[in-house]
């Protein structure tokens, strides 16, 4: 990921983290947490001369690579303790 896609991705949810920290995203319809938003991706799409469905596609594409990685760095973690491991069972990752 680019420095300008890290900051872009922070620029983001650092907003989102505004609008919607008291909103629990598992029990909020994604339209919803769309519409909180959209002031940014407008935003953004403005100043990048983008389409606002570009800028959330990017935004997602993004989010998602953020996720990946996040959850190898979880795994690696997890791996690094399962290794030092003498005998039970080990720390298990799905």
């Amino acid at each position: 990921m680019t420095d300008e896609n890290k900051a872009l991705l922070a620029r983001i949810n650092d907003y989102a983290e505004n609008v919607m920290g008291d909103i629990d995203p598992q029990k909020v319809q994604v339209s919803v947490q769309l519409e909180k938003l959209k002031p940014v991706l407008e935003e953004i799409a403005r100043e990048k001369g983008m389409s606002l469905e570009d800028v959330f596609i990017l935004y997602m594409d993004l989010q998602s690579e953020a996720s990946v990685a996040t959850n190898k760095k979880l795994e690696d973690s997890l791996q690094d303790l399962n290794d030092g491991f003498d005998g039970g069972s080990p720390l298990l990752f799905r």
